[in-house]
């Protein structure tokens, strides 16, 4: 007869994900989230007379940069081991970057009837962000 297969607990689940790769990518996310508050906030600041989210849009610009500089970085050199890769990439970029904010402002802007600036905010954050994460990566070869 075959041995009963381990009933599910909180306990098995956490051992098997590794506690530490949970408190490494929650410090990140932690760090990254208090990051993504204070630039954003430097960025509303430097626009004060304005509607458009400049802020989201800068700190997801700098995001992309950062996951492409990064990501070409760990493909070329292998700089960051596992735990490492985690912390930054998943948990540091991760609270950083925000799609649920640009998604919400975006709303808020078709709400207003700001169609052009709502279409310029998706395009600004798909093109530019996009063109970011390739900079990063193109950068990341000759560093």
């Amino acid at each position: 007869m075959a041995p009963s297969p381990e009933p599910w607990t909180w306990k098995s689940r956490v051992d098997r994900v590794e506690l530490g790769y949970i408190l490494l990518v929650g410090t990140g996310g932690f760090l990254g989230s208090v990051a993504r508050f204070l630039v954003s906030g430097l960025v509303h600041r430097l626009f004060p007379f304005t509607t458009f989210p400049y802020g989201t849009l800068v700190v997801n610009l700098l995001g992309c940069l950062l996951i492409g500089f990064l990501g070409g970085l760990l493909e070329i050199r292998q700089v960051l081991d596992p735990s490492q890769r985690a912390f930054v990439l998943i948990g540091v970029l991760g609270g950083f970057t925000t799609f649920s904010t640009f998604a919400y402002e975006t709303l808020g802007l078709l709400h207003a009837a700001e169609f052009g600036r709502s279409l310029f905010n998706i395009g600004a954050h798909i093109v530019l962000g996009l063109g970011a994460a390739w900079l990063g990566y193109f950068w990341a070869q000759y560093v």
